[in-house]
């Protein structure tokens, strides 16, 4: 049974996603867009930027790419 996340996990997690978000409206992009680039639903992309779902680091670097941010700053 798997054991809830400690809180500062859920607290950084909604914190890249509100850099994922920012560097999606940065590039012009709507959620279904980003979603089409990355090949992931545009409700994954809405659940990461809000922090409830863990990308994987695949979908990670596409997105960097796709955004044209550096991973580095999605993350740190």
């Amino acid at each position: 049974m798997p054991t809830e996340q400690p809180a500062w996990v859920r607290t950084r997690r909604a914190l890249i996603g509100a850099r994922i978000r920012a560097a999606r409206l940065h590039a012009d992009l709507s959620q279904v867009d980003l979603g089409l680039r990355v090949g992931l639903d545009h409700k994954t992309i809405h659940r990461i930027e809000h922090g409830t779902s863990d990308p994987s680091l695949g979908a990670l670097l596409q997105i960097a790419h796709a955004t044209g941010t550096p991973l580095a700053e999605l993350v740190r």
